[in-house]
């Protein structure tokens, strides 16, 4: 086996996080619903776009993207794989996973859908209102996965979002083959309880005819998976099916199962939960590290937790703090 050239590579949707206030009365005279994720089109998603104010913020986001800016932060070789349009919003996705230290050269779409974003409207007493336009980054193809790239990554991590779109479900088994093909390991995030409850049945086959060497889920996910209500029983469960499990608890920590054996760390307190959104990305970005590193389960645990620690202690889903220094803080392997 050769050497490698990334820690870890990530697959999966690369959408910008778009936030700004809400006037009053703006959400409902645009007809949304208070609080709710609403799905919606180009069209719709040009016209409000053009009605958001000039001091929106614009941050690069999506799941897999995020967990690559988290293994940059501490200290790991990152690459992320994912689809954005020729246009602004695919140069402010591309700035900020390139000056999170992660690389990144996926062909941009040229005269098709516009970038991914989520516009966040944000009401005077902090509820957040959402509107996701999919676009570019569902048109990721077998194309878009390179050999090279995956077969010189320790570990590839794909998120199940990219199970919807046929051609990129596609690109998901390719990318696994070619890490394996290099004696690599892949890996994938079940993502949502609703991802898992529209492709159950492939999920596990995918798990169990070891396509894929790891799984990543958190409690709700993981039951939804088995169809229990027993976290113990859907525990006992994926130690029979997967190489490798890793389970978030939220204020109860987290859970390896490995080859049968489980390993439990608690989660690191923190004062305050600000912003819960991309912590499951970030204890990817450690778990997925220290193995890629050879740390211990038990290290590897840890420091997925800190990571996760760190982004659910502020606004937004990428790491504020330099991970790799507060890991040394906490005493962990680097």
């Amino acid at each position: 086996m050769t050497q490698t050239r990334f820690d870890v590579l990530t697959i999966g949707n690369a959408i910008v996080d778009i936030i700004a206030p809400a006037e009053p009365g703006f959400i409902e005279r645009e007809g949304m619903t208070e609080g709710i994720m609403h799905l919606i089109e180009t069209d719709r998603a040009e016209d409000l776009y053009g009605k958001m104010p000039l001091g929106k913020q614009q941050i690069g986001g999506g799941s897999a993207a995020n967990t690559a800016a988290g293994v940059a932060s501490l200290g790991g070789r990152a690459a992320f794989v994912g689809k954005v349009a020729d246009d602004v919003l695919g140069d402010v996705f591309e700035t900020d996973l390139t000056a999170a230290g992660v690389h990144y050269t996926t062909s941009r779409l040229k005269g098709g859908a516009l970038t991914a974003r989520s516009m966040i409207f944000v009401s005077e007493d902090g509820e957040r209102t959402m509107n996701t336009y999919l676009g570019a980054c569902h048109q990721l193809t077998e194309q878009d996965i390179k050999p090279d790239e995956i077969g010189g990554a320790a570990i590839t991590y794909m998120e199940g979002f990219l199970w919807d779109p046929a051609e990129a479900k596609k690109a998901f088994v390719l990318a696994a083959h070619y890490a394996h093909k290099n004696e690599r390991a892949a890996a994938f995030t079940l993502s949502d309880p609703f991802c898992v409850d529209r492709y159950r049945a492939e999920f596990l086959d995918l798990i169990r005819s070891k396509t894929m060497d790891y799984v990543f889920a958190n409690v709700h996910e993981l039951k939804s998976l088995y169809q229990t209500d027993d976290l113990g029983e859907a525990v006992r469960q994926i130690a029979k099916d997967a190489e490798v499990a890793a389970i978030t608890m939220g204020a109860d920590g987290a859970m390896a199962v490995i080859n049968g054996e489980i390993v439990s760390v608690p989660a690191y307190p923190v004062d305050k939960v600000v912003d819960a959104t991309g912590a499951g990305d970030l204890f990817a970005s450690g778990f997925l590290l220290g193995m890629a590193r050879g740390q211990t389960v038990e290290s590897a645990l840890r420091t997925g937790c800190l990571a996760a620690s760190e982004v659910i202690s502020h606004i937004g889903a990428r790491p504020q703090l330099d991970l790799a220094d507060l890991t040394r803080q906490h005493g962990l392997v680097g």
